[in-house]
C-alpha cells in the first residue's frame, strides 16, 4: 500500500481552509490578552477583566464560525481576500470596541466603533480626551493601529500586488517577494500561477518578523532613552504603524534624541526598498537611488527651509535673532514635523511650539495639509497619493514641458522616464483625480453634517490620508472629534476606510467582470 507522506506545510494547509477574515478576526480578539494582562499588572481589575472575558468569549464564538466554515473554498479566492482586506477596516472594529464598551463609560457604541475603525485603518485620530482613557486602552489604540498596519504590509504584496493595485501601477520591474533567496520560497507576487493563499503566508512569514523586530527594537531604543515602558511601546506601535496614536505625553517625554530615533525608523514609511527587496530588486541594495526616499528627501528640505525662513523672517522683526537655540530648534523641529506628516504619522516636535514661540508666528497648516496628502511611500503603512506617484505625475509634467520647447522632440524611453512602467502615467492620473474627487465628495458630505468648509475639507483631508492628528491640529485638539453629530462620524468612518484602501481597490471590488468566474 502506497502511505502518503506528511508535508511540512501541512499545518499551514489546514490553516487556509479557514477563512482570512475569521483569521484576521482571531488574531485580534488575541491580542486582546495584551492589554488585560498589563490592566491586572497595573491594578486595573475591571478593565482586565473586560479585555479578558471580551476575548475569551470572541475567541469561542469564532472557533465555532471556523469550524463550520473551513471547508467552504471560494470559487475565487483572490476576490475573496480583497473582500476580506475590505471587512478588516470595516467588520472588525466592532469587535476591538467590545471590550471599550465595559471600559469607557457614558459613551454610545457609535463612538467607540469610529474610534476603532481610526484607529485599525491607522488614522490615529481619537473621539476621547487622553485623561479619560487609562493607559491599557491607549496601549489597545495602539495595538489595534499597529495590527492594521501589518495587515497592510503584507495586503499589499499578497493581495493588491498581484491585481496591480496600491500603488504598483506605478512600480517598475517585476515585482517580487523573496524568502530565503532563490528556491522552493521564492515567490512572485505578481506570478498568477501562484495561489493566492500561499502568497498570503509567505508574506505574513517574511514580513511579520520584520515588523515585530523593528517594533521590538524601537520599543527598546525609547525605554533606554527614559520614556515610561508602556509609552515607548505606545509610540514604537505608532511609528511602525504610522498611526500617531499616544497616550496623550506627545513627544513630551520623549526629547531630541528619541525624536531623532523615531525619525530613523519613519523612513520604513517612505520606502519599501528599506525593509524588504519585493520592488526594483536589481536597484534596492542601493538605497541611495530610490526614487521614493530621493522625493522625500527634497520635499522635506524644501518645507524646512521655508518654514525655517519664515520663522526667522519673525524673529529678525522681533528682534530675536540671537537666540541660537532656539533657531536650533526651531529647525529640527521643522524637519522632523515635515517627515512626520510626510509618512502621514502626525507627530509633532516638541521644538514645533518652540519654533512658533521664537518667531511669534503660528506655522501655516496648509503645508501640513499638503505633506499629507504627498503621502509617504507605496505598499508602506503611510497613506496619501503615494509619493511614487508624485514621483511619476513629476516626471511626466517635465516631459511634456519639454515637448512645449521643442514639439518636434521625439521623446525617449531612457533615463528616470523609462523606469516608468507602461500604463504608470495613467494610473498615476487616474488615482490623483480619484483622490481629488473624494476630497471634495467628502467635503461636502461634512459640510452637509454641520462643519464649515475649512474645517470639512481639513477634516476631509485627514481622513483620506489616514493622519488623525493633523484633524486634531484643525480643530482644536484631541477629543474634538466627539464634538461632530452621527452623520459626520460616519462620514469619517467611511473617508478613512477609502483613504486605507484607496478608491481603486473599491473600484475594483464594484468591477462587474471581477465578479465572474
Amino acid at each position: 500500500m502506497h502511505r502518503t507522506r506528511a508535508r511540512p506545510g501541512r499545518l499551514a494547509l489546514v490553516g487556509q481552509q479557514v477563512s482570512l477574515s475569521v483569521l484576521m478576526a482571531m488574531g485580534l480578539c488575541a491580542s486582546m490578552y495584551g492589554p488585560a494582562l498589563h490592566a491586572e499588572i497595573a491594578g486595573e481589575h475591571p478593565t482586565a477583566r473586560a479585555f479578558f472575558y471580551s476575548a475569551t468569549l470572541l475567541l469561542a464564538f469564532l472557533a465555532a464560525v471556523a469550524v463550520a466554515s473551513a471547508r467552504r473554498r471560494p470559487s475565487n479566492v483572490s476576490r475573496s481576500h480583497l473582500v476580506a482586506l475590505l471587512m478588516a477596516f470595516t467588520t472588525l472594529p466592532l469587535l476591538a470596541a467590545i471590550p471599550l464598551a465595559q471600559v469607557i463609560v457614558d459613551t454610545r457604541l457609535l463612538n467607540l466603533y469610529v474610534e476603532m475603525v481610526s484607529a485599525a485603518t491607522t488614522t490615529g485620530g481619537s473621539l476621547y480626551k487622553p485623561t479619560r482613557l487609562n493607559d491599557s486602552v491607549h496601549l489597545w489604540r495602539a495595538v489595534v493601529a499597529w495590527e492594521g498596519g501589518l495587515v497592510i504590509w503584507v495586503a499589499a504584496i499578497a493581495i493588491l500586488a498581484p491585481l496591480n493595485l496600491g500603488g504598483f501601477e506605478v512600480a517598475e520591474g517585476n515585482t517580487s517577494l523573496r524568502h530565503g533567496g532563490e528556491g522552493p520560497n521564492a515567490i512572485r507576487v505578481r506570478d498568477r500561477s501562484i495561489e493566492p493563499e500561499a502568497r498570503v503566508w509567505r508574506a505574513l512569514g517574511t514580513l511579520g518578523p520584520i515588523y515585530i523586530g523593528l517594533t521590538l527594537l524601537l520599543w527598546a531604543l525609547l525605554v533606554t532613552l527614559g520614556e515610561r515602558s508602556v509609552t515607548a511601546l505606545i509610540h514604537a506601535m505608532s511609528t511602525m504603524s504610522t498611526s500617531g496614536i499616544t497616550d496623550g505625553t506627545g513627544m513630551t517625554g520623549v526629547g531630541f534624541r528619541g525624536e531623532v530615533v523615531i525619525a530613523l525608523f519613519l523612513v520604513f514609511a517612505l520606502s519599501r526598498q528599506t525593509f524588504t527587496t519585493d520592488m526594483n530588486r536589481e536597484r534596492s541594495r542601493h538605497l541611495g537611488n530610490d526614487r521614493e526616499i530621493w522625493t522625500a528627501g527634497l520635499v522635506v528640505a524644501a518645507v524646512t527651509v521655508l518654514l525655517f525662513a519664515r520663522h526667522w523672517v519673525g524673529a529678525f522683526e522681533i528682534g530675536d535673532l540671537s537666540d541660537t537655540e532656539a533657531a536650533l530648534g526651531a529647525l529640527w523641529g521643522s524637519i522632523f514635523t515635515a517627515l512626520s506628516f510626510l509618512t502621514t504619522t502626525g507627530f509633532e516636535s516638541v521644538h514645533w511650539e518652540a519654533a512658533q514661540d521664537w518667531s511669534g508666528l503660528n506655522a501655516p497648516t496648509v503645508l501640513l495639509l499638503g505633506l499629507a496628502i504627498f503621502g509617504g511611500g507605496v505598499a508602506t503603512t503611510a497613506g496619501g497619493v503615494k509619493l511614487l506617484r508624485i514621483y511619476t505625475l513629476y516626471e511626466h509634467g517635465r516631459r511634456e514641458m519639454n515637448l512645449l520647447v521643442h514639439p518636434s522632440a521625439v521623446a525617449g524611453m531612457s533615463g528616470a522616464f523609462g523606469r516608468i512602467p507602461k500604463g504608470g502615467i495613467e494610473g498615476a492620473w487616474v488615482f490623483f483625480m480619484l483622490f481629488a474627487t473624494s476630497i471634495a465628495v467628502v467635503t461636502l458630505a461634512l459640510t452637509a453634517a454641520g462643519l464649515d468648509f475649512g474645517a470639512a475639507m481639513a477634516l476631509g483631508v485627514a481622513c483620506l490620508t489616514t493622519t488623525g492628528p493633523l484633524a486634531e491640529i484643525v480643530l482644536g485638539g484631541q477629543g474634538t472629534l466627539n464634538s461632530l453629530g452621527d452623520g459626520g462620524k460616519l462620514v469619517a468612518a467611511a473617508a478613512m476606510v477609502v483613504g486605507r484602501l484607496e478608491a481603486l481597490a473599491l473600484i475594483a471590488l464594484l468591477n462587474p467582470d471581477f465578479w465572474r468566474d
